[in-house]
């Protein structure tokens, strides 16, 4: 089960545009992800840690949750991004 973080495509950009906004400010906190969640990143910085892995991704990048994933985020710089459960 792991994090898929990549740059999105034109088109990815422009249907994450219609979708939620979500803002956080600096700080770490546990999650469950009990969906899988499809983000686009519009401004921050963050590590995610799950297991023994961790990715980070910021502004620019499109990213997936799996459905069951428990993690800890850590939020380096505040983030704005668009979202979407499945």
């Amino acid at each position: 089960m792991d994090i898929i973080v990549r740059k999105p495509t034109d088109r990815e950009i422009a249907a994450m545009k219609t979708k939620p906004v979500w803002t956080c400010g600096i700080s770490q906190f546990y999650w469950d992800y009990d969906s899988e969640e499809t983000s686009l990143l519009v401004e921050g910085e963050v590590t995610v840690n799950y297991g023994d892995k961790s990715v980070n991704f910021g502004a620019g990048d499109f990213v997936v949750f799996p459905e069951g994933l428990s993690c800890v985020w850590q939020v380096k710089k505040a983030v704005k991004k668009h979202y979407m459960f499945k």
